[in-house]
């Protein structure tokens, strides 16, 4: 519709772009987006609008010069380039085209806030997720305005050294897209692999004597204040339990305890599970492991025993 605006023989390049742009526009969902995740569906709709947008700044642009609409005073050429120029690029700005760090998106969760009940109730969902994981991607958004934005893994190697922001936020943003894609319904999470369940009986005796010392990193006596416990995948593909502190993780140069690629973390901060425990954290992670994910644990292992972190971009 937009192309159809421009005349005949005139601006040829804000004709196809704006055709291109309507195309995407209108086939977006069932065509363009078929098989994509909620993020980048939500990314490529963003993207459509922008193209639209550029479609429509092309058109008007072109049709000024034809028009030969100048500055009164001003040289013809150079006014027509400038206006060309800072018209396009103001209108690509305000559709989100043109931007130096494309934001983080808060992961939506892969299942109803009530899903995990009784183990993790839905008020604590809500909040959790809404208010207290959207705050970290809300500032490591804000930290990293103006700047040239890794992918959400790759942010984490160098966070500690990058700042607060990098490392709180940062690493918030990414150990709660790892913490829900871990959890599944009660019932639903499936075992652990036979690959996985040998390891962990390799390394800690059995899965039972794994989930004692697991929930003992992870007690307030080891695990003071807020953190994280890990059973991580070290340098030399072992499995290791470690804990750190506050939003840390262990992909994190220069973390608290044990490097390595984190396959399952549980979230000791209070706010995960206050509203229903209070201050019993050890009953919070013995109702836990009824939520994990086996089968996505699993399939983490098997990538980080080729080296491959979870990307936990949602």
């Amino acid at each position: 519709r937009i192309a159809s605006l421009a005349p005949s023989g005139r601006s040829h390049f804000g004709s196809r772009l704006a055709q291109s742009a309507w195309i995407v526009h209108r086939r977006g969902a069932p065509e363009v987006a078929r098989g994509a995740t909620s993020q980048q569906v939500s990314k490529m709709a963003r993207r459509a609008r922008g193209l639209v947008a550029l479609g429509a700044a092309a058109f008007v642009a072109s049709r000024c010069l034809d028009e030969s609409f100048v500055a009164p005073g001003a040289s013809t050429a150079a006014s027509r380039r400038d206006m060309f120029a800072g018209g396009v690029g103001a209108l690509l700005g305000a559709a989100g085209i043109v931007e130096q760090a494309e934001a983080y998106d808060l992961m939506p969760l892969p299942y109803a806030y009530d899903a995990l009940e009784p183990s993790i109730d839905k008020a604590t969902m809500e909040f959790h997720h809404d208010k207290h994981h959207n705050t970290y991607v809300t500032n490591i958004n804000k930290a990293l305005e103006g700047k040239t934005q890794p992918s959400l893994l790759e942010l984490q190697k160098t966070a500690i050294q990058s700042g607060p922001a990098y490392r709180n936020s940062g690493g918030g943003t990414y150990n709660h897209n790892f913490f829900w894609q871990e959890l599944a319904p009660t019932g639903t999470g499936g075992a652990a692999s036979s690959k996985l369940a040998d390891a962990i009986n390799g390394a800690f005796g059995s899965m039972e004597d794994f989930k004692a010392k697991f929930e003992a990193a992870g007690a307030p006596g080891a695990r003071f204040g807020s953190g994280w416990v890990w059973l991580v995948v070290d340098k030399d593909n072992k499995l290791v339990i470690t804990s750190t502190p506050n939003q840390d993780n262990p992909l994190m140069d220069g973390v608290e305890g044990t490097p390595g690629i984190p396959v399952l973390g549980c979230d000791v901060w209070e706010h995960a599970y206050y509203l229903k425990y209070q201050f019993r954290r050890p009953d919070y992670m013995k109702a836990w492991w009824d939520v994990v994910s086996w089968n996505q644990v699993s399939s983490w292992y098997e990538d980080a025993l080729a080296g491959k972190a979870p990307a936990a971009d949602g």
